[in-house]
């Protein structure tokens, strides 16, 4: 078979894009390998030079002459590219799921549009969830002050010389560091509990 001839670009394997990039290909058979656009024309030479020499062609079958071994082709090449059959399907996979979750939106649309009834039911069913959430919260953070409430004046008892109904090993006097704040504020800057002492 007589070599290839020679691309526009200058380099064998090396084709020029119309938005200005150059894209590397090797023939290996009837197995087109895909190298990738690269920014100059040099660039994807190198890129299938090294190809070239991975795949065992001959040095007369290369753009450079410079180069004598893989590791040197390598040396001076970029950023392996070469698309593997993984890329592909790793690809191929990702276009999928990016397909269905548009139909998945375009039904949902429809969905809304033809029962605005469901959508409704759907909004008031979140908001008296929200409405159970905060006033849970509300609970829970009062319960936590009278906690330490009850927990401060029983150590307050204690330092004045009185006795408390706590017993030494009681659990209930580290209820004295618990935080009071509402830590679900959406203003909340992340402080720690010991922002209550400031």
């Amino acid at each position: 078979m007589p070599p290839r001839c020679r691309s526009a670009s200058g380099y064998r394997g090396v084709r020029e894009r119309p938005n200005g990039g150059f894209y590397a290909e090797i023939r290996f058979g009837d197995l087109r390998l895909s190298l990738g656009t690269y920014d100059t024309a040099h660039q994807a030479a190198r890129a299938f030079d090294a190809a070239a020499w991975r795949l065992g062609r001959r040095r007369r079958q290369m753009n450079f002459q410079d180069v004598y071994t893989l590791q040197q082709a390598l040396d001076v090449a970029p950023s392996p590219r070469v698309n593997s059959a993984q890329d592909r399907a790793e690809h191929t996979a990702r276009q999928r799921r990016l397909l269905v979750a548009q139909e998945d939106e375009r039904v949902m649309a429809e969905w809304r549009w033809r029962h605005p009834e469901d959508v409704a039911y759907e909004q008031g069913y979140w908001a008296r969830r929200r409405e159970e959430d905060t006033r849970r919260r509300r609970e829970e953070r009062l319960d936590r002050r009278r906690r330490k409430a009850l927990a401060s004046e029983q150590a307050d008892l204690v330092n004045a010389g009185g006795s408390s109904f706590f017993t030494e090993e009681d659990e209930r006097w580290f209820d004295i560091w618990l935080s009071t704040s509402d830590d679900t504020n959406d203003d909340d800057d992340g402080a720690d509990d010991w922002s209550d002492w400031d």
